[in-house]
C-alpha cells in the first residue's frame, strides 16, 4: 500500500464553489434532480447510468448534437455504438464562438518561427473557409483523408478544423520526426492532400526540411494536392499557404454522422508498423467537454501545453477552444534560451493555466529554478502534468518554487482514448505524488492478475465500461483483431491500458509506470517509477532508466542506467544511489548491477523507452526491437547495443 501523501494544497471555499465542476453539479440538480454528498458519489452515478450521465454532458455544455433516440446502441467493448443516428462536428462546437465573440483572442502562438502571432475568432473562422475552399477544389470531400507535417502553430489548428469541417479526415505529424516515421504513419492511410511547413527554427537554429518533404510527397502516390507554408524556400511546385489565406470567406461545416471519422493518431511507434487509431468526432467533442470539468477551464480562461504536435497533447488543446477559452501555442524549444522562458510566456500571456510534460518541471527542478520569485504569475490559477509520473519532489517544487496558492492536477490516459483515466478536481485538496480522481464517465479500476478489484495495492489499470472517445477501429484493421489484441485479449469484454496503478481509498491515484516493464524480483513486483524518483532525486544524477532482465527459473537482474550531472560516474555517487534505493524503497530492489550512459533514450512524446531495451538486452534484434525514427533521442539507443553485444559475451550473466 502506498504511504500516506501530505496535503500541499486546499481549495478556499469561494474557490471551489466557482469551478465548474460545481457549476455542473448545480446544474444537475436544477436540472435531473440529482444531488451528491461527495465526489465519489458523483463518479459513482456517472459510470452508473451512462445514459443519464453523457446525455447530462450534451446538455450542460450544449453541444451540437441531434436529437437522439438512444445512447449507447450496443453496449460492448470492443463495439460500443453511441448515439446511434444522431449528427454532429466538433469544428462547429469550435466555430461557434466566431459569431459569439468574434472580435476575442481565439490563438496566439508564440513562435521562434515566426514570433508571436494572434488570431480573433473571426479571423480564424476566415481563414478555416479559405483553406477548405481550396481543398475542395482539391477534390477532397467527406471520408478523404489530409495529412500535415506541422509544428505547433495557428497554421495546423485552421488545417485541422478547415478538414474536420468538411467531414474529411485529419492526421498530423511533428515536423522534427524521422521521414521514414512519418510514411510509416501516412501510407497507411492513403492521403489525398499533404500540408508541410518547409522548415522552422529551434533553439535558435533554422532547420531545413524541403529535401525530406520532397521524398515525402514523392511516396505518397495517392495525393492530389500539396500545400506548403514556406519558411526556407519559395514552395515552388507547391501550393502557398499565404496565396490561400489572401480570400478571407466564412467557414462551412458538414454535420456527419456521431461516430464519423475525425482523425488518424498512432501508438508511439516504437516497436514496428505503428497502430493508426481512429477516434470519431462525437467521442472526442463529448470526452473534450467533460475534461473541461476536471481541467476547471472556460470561455474566460487563457491555456497553454506545452507540446509538441505530435503528442496527443496537441489535439487536447482543441477541448479548451471548444469551450470558448484562448489557446497559446508555443512552437520551439522549451530550453531556448533557458529554461526559464517558457516561464517568462506564462507571466507575459497571462496564463489562467499551463500544462506541461513532467520531464519539463523535474527539469526546471533539477535546474534550480524558481520563476515565482522572478515573474508576475498572479494570473495563473492551475497547472497540470502529464507524459510520466510527477513525484513528490516535483509537486513540492511547484509549490514552493513556482506558487504556493495554485491547483496541480497531474493527469493520465493517453492517446488511445484521446483522453485521461485519471486526473483532477479543483474541488478536492491536491496531495504529494497523487492524481486527485478517477474522471466522471470512467470505470477505471486496478485489477490483480485473477481479474479482481483491488484497493490500496497497485493493480492493471482497466476500463469496465465503454467511453464514447474509445477508437473507433485501427486504420485497415479490417477484422478488428488488431484492436482486441491491443486492449481486450486480457479480460474479457474490459479494456486493459498497460499501466501499473494504485487507487486509495479516498478515491486518489498513484502511476507508477508501464505494466509491461515491471520489476519482479522474488516474486515482489515493483513499478520503475518507485526506483527513479529516489535515484532522481540525488544532485548527482540526471536522469536514470531500471531495466529488470528475467531468466526462466532464474532470479531477475536488474540493472540501472543513470546519467550522471558530471562525467565520469563517481564510485561515491554510485554508493549513494545504492543507499537512496535501500533506504527509501527496499534492499530488495537494489540493482546487480549500475551503468553510466549518457542519454536516456525517450519517445517523441518523453515517455523513456523502458520496453524495447529490456527486449534488446533479452536477446531481441537491434534492428526491429525499436523504431528508432519514433525516437527522441535515436542516436542514444547505441549505447545500448554496445552494452547488449557485451553482456551477452559475459558468462556470469548468461
Amino acid at each position: 500500500m502506498a504511504q500516506q501523501h501530505p496535503i500541499l494544497w486546499t481549495p478556499s471555499p469561494e474557490r471551489a464553489e466557482a469551478t465548474r465542476m460545481a457549476v455542473y453539479m448545480r446544474w444537475l440538480e436544477t436540472h435531473r434532480g440529482l444531488s451528491f454528498d461527495s465526489y465519489q458519489e458523483l463518479w459513482e452515478w456517472s459510470i452508473t447510468d451512462l445514459d443519464g450521465f453523457w446525455t447530462s454532458i450534451i446538455a450542460f455544455n450544449d453541444l451540437p448534437v441531434s436529437d437522439w433516440r438512444e445512447v449507447l446502441g450496443a453496449r460492448k467493448m470492443p463495439g460500443a455504438d453511441w448515439f446511434p443516428g444522431t449528427e454532429t462536428n466538433l469544428v462547429a462546437q469550435i466555430l461557434r464562438f466566431a459569431r459569439e465573440k468574434p472580435e476575442a483572442e481565439a490563438l496566439i502562438c508564440q513562435s521562434e518561427t515566426f514570433g508571436r502571432v494572434s488570431l480573433t475568432w473571426q479571423t480564424l473562422d476566415q481563414r478555416v473557409g479559405s483553406l477548405q475552399a481550396a481543398l475542395r477544389g482539391m477534390g477532397v470531400g467527406q471520408g478523404d483523408r489530409v495529412v500535415a507535417v506541422l509544428p505547433n502553430a495557428t497554421e495546423a489548428m485552421i488545417a485541422f478544423m478547415a478538414v474536420a469541417g468538411l467531414g474529411a479526415i485529419w492526421s498530423l505529424c511533428a515536423p522534427d520526426m524521422g521521414q521514414t516515421a512519418i510514411l510509416d504513419r501516412f501510407r497507411q492511410i492513403e492521403p489525398k492532400v499533404l500540408i508541410a511547413q518547409d522548415g522552422h527554427v529551434h533553439a535558435g537554429k533554422t532547420i531545413d526540411r524541403r529535401d525530406v518533404l520532397k521524398d515525402l510527397a514523392a511516396q505518397l502516390p495517392s495525393l492530389t494536392g500539396k500545400i506548403i507554408v514556406p519558411v526556407v524556400g519559395d514552395g515552388a511546385g507547391w501550393t502557398l499557404w499565404d496565396d490561400l489565406m489572401a480570400a478571407p470567406q466564412p467557414s462551412q461545416v458538414a454535420m456527419v454522422p456521431f461516430s464519423h471519422p475525425l482523425w488518424v493518431v498512432y501508438s508511439s511507434g516504437t516497436t514496428g508498423n505503428p497502430k493508426p487509431i481512429v477516434h470519431g468526432h462525437g467521442g472526442v467533442l463529448l470526452e473534450g467537454a467533460k475534461q473541461s470539468l476536471h481541467l476547471d477551464v472556460g470561455p474566460e480562461d487563457r491555456f497553454c501545453w506545452l507540446t509538441s504536435s505530435g503528442w496527443i497533447m496537441w489535439n487536447c488543446q482543441l477541448n479548451t477552444l471548444a469551450q470558448g477559452g484562448t489557446v497559446v501555442l508555443h512552437d520551439g524549444a522549451p530550453n531556448y534560451p533557458d529554461l526559464l522562458e517558457v516561464w517568462r510566456m506564462v507571466a507575459r500571456e497571462r496564463l489562467s493555466y499551463f500544462g506541461a510534460g513532467a520531464a519539463f518541471y523535474q527539469g526546471c527542478q533539477k535546474a534550480g529554478l524558481t520563476p515565482g520569485e522572478s515573474l508576475d504569475l498572479s494570473c495563473l490559477c492551475s497547472l497540470g502534468s502529464t507524459g510520466s509520473p510527477l513525484s513528490q519532489e516535483g509537486f513540492e517544487w511547484v509549490y514552493t518554487a513556482v506558487k504556493s496558492d495554485i491547483w496541480l492536477a497531474p493527469i493520465s490516459g493517453g492517446t488511445d482514448l484521446a483522453g485521461a483515466f485519471v486526473l483532477g478536481n479543483p474541488m478536492l485538496p491536491v496531495r504529494a505524488g497523487q492524481m486527485q480522481c478517477r474522471a466522471l464517465g470512467n470505470a477505471v479500476r486496478a485489477y490483480d492478475e485473477a481479474g479482481q478489484e483491488v484497493i490500496g495495492e497497485v493493480g492493471e489499470l482497466v476500463c469496465t465500461a465503454p467511453l464514447p472517445s474509445m477508437p473507433l477501429y485501427f486504420w485497415g484493421d479490417e477484422d478488428g483483431s488488431r484492436l482486441f489484441e491491443s486492449y481486450f485479449d486480457t479480460y474479457p469484454g474490459v479494456w486493459r491500458h498497460g499501466d501499473w496503478i494504485e487507487f486509495t481509498p479516498e478515491g486518489g491515484s498513484i502511476i507508477y509506470g508501464r505494466s509491461d516493464a515491471t520489476i519482479n524480483r522474488r516474486g515482489l513486483r515493483l513499478g520503475s517509477s518507485e526506483i527513479y524518483r529516489p535515484v532522481e532525486a540525488l544532485e548527482a544524477v540526471q536522469d536514470s532508466l531500471v531495466i529488470d532482465l528475467e531468466f526462466l527459473g532464474r532470479d531477475s537482474f536488474m540493472v540501472l542506467f543513470v546519467v550522471p550531472c558530471e562525467a565520469p560516474l563517481s564510485e561515491a555517487t554510485r554508493d549513494e544511489i545504492m543507499q537512496a534505493i535501500r533506504a527509501n524503497v527496499s534492499a530488495r530492489f537494489l540493482p546487480d548491477e549500475i551503468v553510466e550512459i549518457t542519454e536516456v533514450p525517450r519517445t517523441l512524446s518523453g515517455k523513456k523507452l523502458e520496453v524495447p531495451v529490456k527486449k534488446l538486452l533479452l536477446g531481441g534484434d537491434p534492428a526491429t526491437v525499436v523504431n528508432r525514427d519514433s525516437m527522441a533521442n535515436p542516436a542514444s539507443f547505441n549505447q545500448f547495443t554496445d552494452y547488449a553485444r557485451r553482456r551477452n559475451d559475459r558468462p556470469d550473466v548468461g
